[in-house]
């Protein structure tokens, strides 16, 4: 699947805010070593650079697309091209930070631990995903999945929905960190004509669309618009309000003994 930054990032500020709450919680004053995992167009990037001005950041994203918009973003650090779930570093970083990436990638159980085991004793792994699965629009995704005109082209993509219960987070991680955890409910206020679609567009929405051919995959998409517009009704003002759910936890490292 290729990513689309400029849609991506038309709900930017939103986007970011997570990340700045996720950052705000890091313990750390200094790091030397800085890795951003899925940094995408480099937004959460610039929140560590600003963070730790001195320090060496690699930002890490498997899109070619938006390491280039990263790239232009003259943000001081080394983007690298390279799957999360394959990458391996060439040493520990104080701080590794993932925003709104894991939840792309399968077997958490044995993941998070492996990106511990890259953090240097006394440092943080700082993650965020989406909890948000039984939001109103990721149901309506299931339901219009689910329509027998495009039911079969859609059978095999895969289920990106790959988030644990914040318990299993503290199981795994626990016996080498010190776990800090918290669950926030956003309700983000959108403007603009279909804004809950278009968010879900640059997101979720992707894997499925991606499966079909046009004039199916318009087809789809139409489908599924109509669906949110009427399960998303615009308030007094006209706005939108889209409620979303995000766990965070941080953990810190345990000293060698």
């Amino acid at each position: 699947m290729a990513w689309d930054p400029k849609t991506y990032l038309a709900f930017g500020a939103e986007r970011t805010r997570p990340a700045a709450d996720l950052l705000a919680r890091v313990p750390l004053v200094v790091a030397s070593r800085v890795a951003d995992l899925g940094c995408g167009p480099g937004n959460s990037t610039a929140l560590l650079r600003a963070r730790f001005p001195d320090a060496e950041i690699d930002g890490i994203d498997v899109s070619p697309e938006m390491l280039r918009d990263a790239s232009k973003a003259g943000i001081d650090a080394r983007f690298i091209e390279a799957d999360i779930a394959a990458w391996t570093p060439d040493a520990p970083y104080d701080v590794i930070y993932s925003n709104a990436a894991l939840q792309w990638l399968g077997t958490h159980e044995t993941l998070l631990p492996r990106l511990l085991s890259f953090v240097a004793p006394g440092g943080v792994l700082a993650v965020q995903v989406p909890r948000n699965f039984e939001e109103r629009c990721h149901v309506l995704i299931r339901e219009a999945v689910a329509d027998p005109r495009w039911a079969q082209q859609m059978k095999d993509v895969r289920d990106w929905w790959n988030v644990l219960a914040p318990e299993a987070y503290y199981d795994l991680l626990a016996p080498g960190a010190a776990i800090g955890m918290w669950e926030t409910r956003y309700f983000h206020i959108l403007e603009g004509k279909d804004p809950v679609f278009h968010w879900n567009l640059g997101t979720g929405l992707r894997p499925f669309a991606a499966a079909l051919e046009s004039p199916l995959k318009e087809e789809f998409l139409e489908h599924y618009r109509k669906l949110l517009e009427a399960a998303y009704p615009p308030q007094a003002d006209g706005k939108i309000i889209h409620p979303f759910l995000r766990l965070f936890f941080v953990a810190l490292k345990k000293q060698a003994a």
